[in-house]
């Protein structure tokens, strides 16, 4: 998504923004510094410096910063609209995924896709669509039954259980963030019971 986010949008989105309540003097400074960590558009692979011709620099820090800032605008000034003319009952995205909601019967989710694709001509949407009343969103499945929704973990395909091994030489942390985040997991999502 870093490479595709376009930058001159981006500094424009960020003036925008930088519009209302904010002194002169500290509009200017966010501009200026916006504008120069943008244009700083360079990476690092196999010991060679690699210049980026459009779109954010893959690995840096504030990429991910940026892109959530251009993503937050586009459903702001844009994206919102689009889905209440499209009927769209719900909308969720992490990062770059999104989880939309609708009705069937009043919309039409290749006419919404359409509309998506024509709001940057630099960001390309694609979407998967539920099959047998089923859709992966993130690590879970989402299972639509006839009176509830059903949660359950989904692995892709390739998934292979691998973590790191008690006996490598990586700090202890590393080593507990797996067990941990698969802790919290199993915890917090509201799976449905096995059968």
């Amino acid at each position: 998504m870093y490479t595709n986010i376009p930058t001159e949008e981006l500094n424009t989105n960020i003036e925008i923004v930088c519009l209302n309540n904010i002194k002169d003097t500290l509009k200017h400074n966010i501009i200026k510094l916006s504008s120069t960590i943008i244009e700083q558009n360079y990476f690092q692979f196999l010991d060679k410096i690699y210049i980026q011709p459009e779109g954010l620099a893959m690995g840096a820090p504030t990429s991910s910063m940026f892109s959530e800032f251009y993503l937050q605008f586009l459903e702001k000034s844009t994206l919102y609209n689009i889905l209440l003319d499209n009927d769209v009952k719900g909308y969720f995205r992490y990062v770059d995924d999104m989880l939309i909601v609708y009705n069937e019967d009043k919309a039409d989710i290749d006419s919404l896709l359409d509309c998506f694709n024509h709001v940057s001509p630099k960001l390309k949407f694609t979407a998967e669509k539920e099959t047998e009343s089923k859709i992966n969103f993130l690590d879970i499945t989402i299972i639509r039954e006839p009176s509830k929704l059903s949660i359950n973990i989904y692995r892709k395909p390739k998934y292979t259980d691998a973590i790191i091994a008690a006996d490598s030489c990586h700090p202890k942390e590393h080593k507990m963030s797996a067990i941990r985040y698969l802790y919290n997991r199993m915890n917090s999502y509201q799976l449905t019971p096995a059968k």
